[in-house]
């Protein structure tokens, strides 16, 4: 249910490392669930840094609008625009067409959580 090639944290952000220092970053399949139908994704411009669960924008559904916050310390690369005309991928395929930023990482990965423990977060959550 959950790509084991990602890293989670406990917000429901997803995190895919790159090998180069980089990485996407968007909300899990379980977020956007709770969420409802995305209307509306808030980015930060290209260039921007965050430090490690420092909010970088919102996620708007029809239900509620969320808090997007960083997994890992880093300066935005690039945002993914397309989420302006088509917010609907993130619900859609979010760990795919749904993805939100690329950024240049600043910090390690050390604090995130594999597949198998995020599912069993999610597990107790839903419980």
């Amino acid at each position: 249910m959950f790509p084991a090639d990602l890293k989670y944290t406990k917000d429901h952000e997803w995190l895919k490392p790159a090998g180069d220092g980089t990485a996407l970053v968007g909300i899990t399949q379980y977020a956007q669930e709770a969420l409802g139908d995305v209307v509306f994704v808030d980015l930060p411009e290209a260039g921007t840094s965050f430090a490690e669960g420092e909010e970088f924008g919102t996620v708007e559904s029809v239900k509620t609008v969320s808090e997007l916050n960083m997994p890992a310390a880093g300066e935005i690369l690039e945002v993914n625009a397309s989420l302006g005309d088509h917010p609907e991928a993130v619900n859609e395929d979010p760990y795919g067409k749904g993805w939100m930023v690329k950024v240049k990482l600043a910090s390690d990965l050390a604090g995130l959580l594999d597949a198998t423990a995020y599912a069993a977060l999610v597990s107790a959550e839903s419980h």
